[in-house]
């Protein structure tokens, strides 16, 4: 019984964060619950990913390379509503407002001229990654997508939550069971990954693109962490946003060192 009601209470968490990180249509018949939904965003990632790769895939043939690049960005910004994005712009301002007035910046819902930089040099790093990656997009687009979703992890892991009165991100930390119980779905989506590139025959060092994509994952929130003090459910965001991000450029510099971007 205590097993069964773990289960149905795992599969609702999971329907809660296939709704909470991405605008897909919700799974029928199962009513979303919003507890431990942070442990489930790697696999809903891995998902989006997937969703991206498959684009780039299927125009890679006839799209040019000036056109497939910001069209995949904008579609990775439409799958997720924007919600690491405006994350990322406010958290950026509540860095430049100083440690004093940090939350209230980033409580404001007029993005500053930081949100405004953050945002252009997120999507400049990415339109760099891609323009490096070329052929091997699709299989970087996955272990980031993957990767990004696992930094709140370790945010959540390693430092207090910023509004101790409660905030729209308190959930994660009051249903929290500790990193190792919580990685428990993200080691299973990056099973699943490594197992499917595998099966298609994918070069050993696109391979090994996951364990480099996975840097970013652990150094992101702990600069945010140490920045801020502590996280919010907007450095959640932001960790996503700049651990892919940097993940992908990671990447296309080894593509390119290694010369496999054809």
């Amino acid at each position: 019984m205590l097993l069964k009601t773990r289960l149905k209470g795992g599969i609702r968490d999971g329907a809660g964060a296939w709704v909470f990180y991405s605008v897909l249509p919700a799974w029928p018949g199962v009513e979303p619950r919003f507890e431990r939904i942070a442990r489930f965003a790697p696999l809903v990632g891995l998902v989006l990913g997937l969703v991206q790769a498959s684009f780039w895939w299927l125009t890679a043939a006839w799209l040019p390379l000036a056109a497939q690049v910001p069209l995949v960005i904008a579609l990775g910004v439409l799958l997720t509503g924007g919600l690491h994005l405006d994350g990322a712009m406010d958290t950026a301002d509540g860095l430049a407002a100083g440690p004093r007035r940090a939350l209230e910046a980033m409580q404001d819902s007029r993005v500053g001229a930081s949100g405004v930089q953050a945002m252009v040099l997120l999507l400049l790093l990415k339109v760099a990654a891609f323009a490096c990656l070329a052929q091997a997009a699709p299989v970087a687009l996955l272990w980031a997508a993957l990767w990004g979703r696992v930094s709140p992890l370790f945010a959540m892991a390693a430092f207090a939550y910023l509004r101790p009165e409660g905030g729209s991100a308190a959930f994660h930390r009051s249903h929290w069971l500790g990193l190792p119980r919580e990685l428990g779905p993200a080691l299973v989506a990056a099973g699943l990954l490594l197992a499917g590139l595998l099966v298609a025959g994918v070069a050993a060092p696109l391979l090994w693109m996951g364990l480099l994509a996975g840097v970013p994952a652990l150094l992101v929130p702990l600069w945010l962490g140490r920045r801020l003090g502590g996280h919010s459910g907007d450095s959640y965001g932001a960790c996503v946003e700049w651990s892919e991000a940097l993940a992908l450029l990671l990447c296309g510099l080894l593509v390119r060192l290694l010369g496999l971007g054809g």
